[in-house]
Formats: structure tokens, sequence, C-alpha cells
């Protein structure tokens, strides 16, 4: 699906207004997908049940819809064609997994909005069944992700991976995630300054028209993991015409207030918002910046697990939703090890939104 620039650059404004000023990403999948039986121990983390079940992905989809979740991110974050292919699967295949997760999510999407037109029973009060925007967003992760050694909370690659190995990493994973009917392209846990380059240039380069989002991971709440500037990381993604929200995930919650407030001044002049959408004149803004924080558990990189109880809980995660909408958030969901529960509790503290008045 095409999108003009002039289009792409609106995308996501005109999304939040329909959305009432904040919308609501979904939270973590692998977490969901081992609490519905599927066996994650491999190199394809979630990927793998594109393969063995895909049903269990579209399920979890789902269950974030009928938490209230406006957006829902595909099971391709670790998905590569590289790794594809390191299984046996030829080129060919591996593309057509790839498109294969963004069709399960607009299954998923497709069933939602028939359940809400039928008005589903819901005998505990618990689903949401709204008609809604709801937005695909194609994951792609990093390098690191693609590695399964960790490397992706570190931002560590060595001097061997360049630019341009990053690019051609990328280059086809990107080609065909644009053209998959996703509505938007996720560039998740971007662990530092040269793949976030990457990206820019790869967006520039093939002449990609979807919108993307850039999120950052930090562990000290001031660089991304690699120990680079996010101001200057922030800046990267914002020079780009393609990117409509800029952000963080998969960093403890307690480290956003402050990296909300680092994007920020790194994107305060900008762009202007035209006077109609807020209905004053002359504002100066940033792009939208979006948030999912995992749930402040330690990972264990080496061990490939989360360490236990070092999280932090549903209610305290959503105490911390409203402090930052207020400093500027727009987008709002979890990452790794939050839950269907989570999302619910941020639709339910983020309820009173009312939309924006129709220009």
């Amino acid at each position: 699906m095409g999108h003009p620039a002039a289009e792409t650059s609106s995308f996501m404004t005109d999304f939040l207004r329909q959305s009432g000023g904040v919308a609501i990403i979904d939270g973590g999948l692998a977490t969901e997908l081992e609490r519905h039986g599927a066996d994650l121990n491999d190199p394809l983390w979630s990927a793998k049940c594109l393969l063995t079940s895909p049903h269990l992905v579209r399920e979890v989809h789902l269950d974030y819809l009928e938490a209230g979740a406006d957006i829902i991110i595909t099971a391709s974050y670790q998905a590569t064609i590289q790794g594809f292919e390191a299984k046996g699967f030829s080129g060919e295949e591996s593309e057509s997994l790839l498109r294969k997760s963004v069709e399960i999510a607009c299954e998923a999407r497709d069933i939602y909005y028939d359940r809400c037109q039928k008005g589903s029973p819901d005998s505990n009060n618990v689903r949401v069944l709204k008609q809604r925007p709801i937005l695909v967003a194609a994951s792609i992760g990093s390098y690191g992700a693609y590695l399964a050694d960790g490397s992706e909370y570190s931002g560590n690659y060595g001097d061997a991976v360049t630019l341009e190995t990053l690019k051609d990493f990328h280059r086809r994973r990107v080609q065909i995630l644009a053209a998959s009917g996703a509505d938007l392209i996720a560039f998740e846990t971007v662990p530092n300054k040269v793949e976030a380059q990457a990206y820019v240039e790869l967006l520039k380069e093939e002449d990609i028209k979807i919108p993307a989002w850039f999120s950052f991971n930090s562990k000290d709440g001031v660089n991304v993991v690699s120990g680079d500037s996010l101001l200057d990381c922030a800046s990267i993604a914002e020079s780009c015409q393609n990117v409509v929200a800029v952000g963080i995930n998969c960093t403890p919650p307690r480290f956003i207030h402050g990296l909300i407030l680092s994007i920020k001044k790194s994107t305060m002049v900008l762009h202007y918002v035209p006077l109609c959408t807020l209905g004053i004149k002359n504002v100066v803004t940033t792009k939208p910046i979006l948030i999912y924080p995992n749930s402040g558990e330690s990972y264990d990189g080496k061990r490939k697990e989360w360490v236990q109880n070092t999280g932090i809980s549903d209610q305290d995660f959503v105490s911390y939703v409203n402090k930052w909408c207020e400093i500027g958030a727009a987008l709002v969901g979890g990452c790794c090890r939050t839950t269907p529960n989570t999302i619910r509790a941020i639709y339910r503290t983020l309820s009173s939104r009312s939309p924006a008045p129709s220009l």
C-alpha cells in the first residue's frame, strides 16, 4: 500500500486524533506464546511460531485487541531471511514466512472487527469490543536479535560489523515487509547509532513508501544500550521523512520519564503542527513519542532467561502511564514480560480519553 509523502507526514497525527490523543500498543509476544503452550527455546524465538503454530500467534494478537490495543506488532522481530535459511528454508520460503507474520496480524484484526460487529457476549466484562482504527506494525528487530546472543541488549557488534554490513543484512527484509500490507514498519529495540543510520539510509535508498517508527532501548536512562547518545540516535530517526514516531521500548519503566524528556530535547523544533490540529497557532512540536517498556525484569543474555522477581506489578506499571502521557508520550504499551492484563490496565487508566474534535 502506497503512502505519498504528504500522507505519511500526517499518518500518525491523524491516527492519534482518531484514537483520542493517545494510542495503545500491544504487549509482550513471547511470554504470551509460551503461556499458550509454545516452546520458544530456539534462535528464531517467537518467529518459530510462524512455522509451528501460527494459530497461537493469531490468538495472542486477538488477546491484545480485546484488551484494548490500538496497534498490534507482528511476530517478525526475530524473523530474518538469514535465520530461516540457517534452518534449511529457501530464500523464497523465508520471504513467505515474513509475509505470513503480517497476514496473521491482519487476520486477527479482521476477526476482531467481526466480533465487534456481532457483539460477542462477554460474561466477565473484561473484553474490549470496540470498533476503532487498528494498525498492524511489521516488526524489524536488530542485527543483535538475529544473533540471539544478547547483543541487542549491549549494541556491541564488534568492529567487523559496519554500516554497509547492516544495510545488506536488513535490506531484503525491509523490502518484503514494506510491501506486505502492514500499515507501518516498527524498527524495534535499536541498540546503537550505526543501526539507526542503516535503517534511515535503507528507507531512502529503497524508496520505501510506508511509514515507520524507531524505538531504542536503554539500560541507564541516559544513553542507548551501546553507550551512544540517545539524543544523537533520536535525531537520526527524526531526520527521516518516513519516520512518524520515535521512542523507547524494552527498557525498565523507572527510566522512561527521563528518556521522554531527552527525546523531546532532540526534536523540539523540527516541524510545525498545522494550527487546526490543536486549535492553537504556531505550535512547535515533535514527532509523536512512543513508549513501550518491559516489565522491569532483568534479562540474562547468556542463560537466555529472565531473572525472577526483578520486575514491577501491572498496577505499578500503569501508575506511570498518566505521567508519561502528561510529559509527551502519545503511544503507550508494553514490551517483554508485559501481558494482556497490562494492556487492559493501560486501557482502563486511559479510558477517560475523549476523541479530539473532528476538523
